[in-house]
């Protein structure tokens, strides 16, 4: 429990020098209000090693700048499939949430994020599912589960913006996160059970926990398909908004929410988060005695000294994450 419980302080990313982007682009590109600036990499030698070894980058760590200092996107790009499961794909978002796990290099808001217009994520990837045997095709569900788990255990609170198709895998994706927005033009479902199959990467558990036992039951048995309006309703995204022009809608949502969060202390942040998902996988008492541990973290910061000093000082808070 005490190795849960670790202080999170929250230094900033090593990108790359470079600037810009290393693969995932689209003409439309928004960039960020309020004077947000945009770099992207994966930084060091996971940077080197993937985008000199992959034929094309299809998930890229982009981190903003200005007064969005402190908030980094995990943007989607494998545009001929619509960002589905595949082999590199996964891969590629297997080491960029390794490194996003590490402390020394951790944002305070992350947000999950597709360029691929009309499409979050949509799935496996049925091509290459195809090629596999009995064997195989477990073996990458299993991995595929295990990075939907590393994802929903990042330190940090993390938004999925659904501004289109989220299916099966991607609505699994989507879940793993603690937010979630959608464009009232978005489909997301839990669909596997149309093709033979069920949630095998964390949906038959996390659905349930999120909108109830009977419903994720309706959904999962009968594949149904929602829009934003249903799914907003039933407490499967927090915020849902009118599709624009440019198909961005839920990601400019995202980072409003992700904006909300960011004047926050954020190891408090990340305490609360932690007891928030460990508390409810166990009786009250435990739970109780898991905030007191996450209480206790918080306690010899300099971020509560500050909180508490701007507070009789009647003046904003500068929250340093220490």
């Amino acid at each position: 429990m005490s190795s849960l419980l670790r202080r999170l302080p929250t230094p900033m990313f090593v990108l790359s020098s470079r600037g810009r982007s290393l693969g995932c682009s689209r003409s439309d590109e928004r960039v960020p209000r309020q004077g947000g600036r945009v770099l992207s990499g994966f930084g060091g030698a996971h940077c080197r090693r993937e985008h000199t070894a992959a034929a094309a980058v299809e998930v890229e760590l982009r981190k903003l700048r200005g007064e969005d200092d402190g908030i980094a996107e995990v943007v989607m790009c494998r545009h001929k499939a619509r960002n589905a499961l595949g082999h590199v794909f996964v891969s590629q978002m297997r080491v960029l949430v390794s490194t996003l796990s590490n402390a020394d290099c951790a944002p305070r808001v992350l947000v999950f994020r597709s360029l691929v217009p009309g499409v979050f994520c949509a799935g496996a990837d049925l091509k290459e599912r195809a090629l596999m045997d009995d064997t195989q095709s477990d073996l990458f569900v299993h991995g595929l589960r295990n990075l939907m788990t590393h994802i929903a255990s990042l330190p940090m609170p993390t938004i999925a913006a659904m501004d289109g198709v989220a299916l099966g895998g991607g609505l699994e994706l989507a879940l793993a996160c603690d937010l979630r927005t959608a464009a009232y033009s978005a489909q997301m479902g839990l669909i596997e059970t149309t093709r033979g199959l069920l949630p095998g990467a964390g949906g038959s558990q996390r659905l349930p926990r999120t909108v109830g036992v009977t419903l994720a039951k309706e959904l999962i048995f009968t594949g149904k398909r929602l829009g934003g309006r249903a799914a907003l309703a039933m407490g499967l995204v927090n915020r849902a908004v009118d599709q624009n022009e440019a198909g961005d809608a839920a990601y400019l949502e995202a980072l409003s929410l992700a904006r909300e969060i960011l004047p926050q202390a954020p190891i408090a942040v990340r305490m609360a988060k932690e007891a928030m998902n460990r508390g409810t996988e166990v009786d009250i008492t435990s739970a109780m005695a898991i905030e007191r541990m996450c209480y206790a973290q918080v306690i010899p910061t300099r971020d509560r000294r500050e909180g508490m000093a701007a507070f009789i000082e009647k003046r904003p808070p500068q929250y340093i994450g220490q």
